[in-house]
């Protein structure tokens, strides 16, 4: 208990007693009256919010990235698991791991810049291979209708093979005696991932499917911003995007703190609906 004081203390001081900003949501913050001062006006920033015209646009831009990234990118590091798993040489099976997880450690702009790189419509090495076989040359980066394509393979490229770490130290953890006996009955290898390798690594994905739940509309702020441009701002600016504009640019503090607000109030509710629905289906939960 001594040893967990650290850690303790750390998440008091830098998560729990920030969380005075909330009351900026209620206030008209004034530079001269400090943080505590202005005038107290309630769900005036929240009403504001709610009837701006960017309101839906925001709700649905950060709404679509996210879901397609949970239903498309969620499922890539099990299936990716479940293939290096299957792999028996001990030696390709650590270069092929090594291979799909060195992208996590490319940092967001430089991997931005490689996909404004690649995806050049006349000199990128994509925009080439379209043209090789008569596609034209599309600005990928430009078009709106495939900014959420392009965001969401590029992330499932760097991540999915980090994310697959947690997964194969669940599949370490089968019994070898399990897969002999599914071998002795017959069980193809298709047999062995749906009756023991699938039910292994279920715990382990409905955990980790309520904590992405928990973010849904929280999109990752650095990417989005670095990919928008004035061709894809229309799908591309996300609540994460439009609070960095109001608050710091625009400094407009209190009607950014209650955007702020309503996405974590949001975020936290649709948490705690995800992990009711999943421990009533299976009898996991986080709490």
């Amino acid at each position: 208990m001594v040893m967990l004081l650290p850690a303790v203390a750390i998440i008091f001081i830098f998560h729990y007693i920030p969380m005075y900003g909330i009351q900026l949501a209620f206030r008209d913050f004034d530079f001269t009256k400090g943080i505590y001062g202005g005038d107290w006006v309630g769900l005036k920033y929240f009403r504001q919010f709610f009837n701006s015209y960017l309101f839906w646009s925001l709700i649905t831009n950060t709404f679509r990235i996210s879901a397609t990234s949970i239903l498309v990118g969620f499922p890539a590091p099990i299936i990716l698991a479940l293939v290096i798993n299957q792999i028996k040489r001990e030696r390709l099976k650590k270069v092929f791991q090594t291979t799909v997880y060195m992208p996590h450690f490319i940092s967001t702009p430089v991997m931005v810049g490689l996909l404004v790189v690649l995806l050049s419509p006349n000199t990128g090495m994509v925009g080439r291979i379209l043209q090789l076989f008569g596609l034209g040359s599309k600005n990928l980066l430009g078009e709106s209708q495939y900014f959420v394509p392009v965001y969401v393979l590029s992330d499932i490229w760097q991540h999915a093979g980090w994310g697959a770490i947690i997964y194969l130290a669940a599949l370490s953890s089968v019994d070898v005696e399990l897969y002999d006996a599914c071998k002795v009955d017959g069980g193809s290898r298709w047999d062995i991932i749906r009756h023991i390798e699938l039910p292994t690594l279920l715990p382990t994905a409905l955990v980790l499917l309520v904590l992405n739940m928990g973010g849904i509309l929280s999109v990752g702020f650095d990417k989005v911003f670095l990919m928008q441009n004035p061709l894809n701002i229309t799908v591309s600016e996300v609540i994460s995007t439009y609070t960095y504009k109001i608050g710091l640019i625009s400094a407009r503090f209190s009607y950014a703190a209650a955007i702020g607000l309503f996405n974590t109030v949001v975020n936290f509710t649709i948490l705690a609906i995800t992990n009711g629905i999943v421990r009533k289906t299976t009898g996991m939960s986080l709490w």
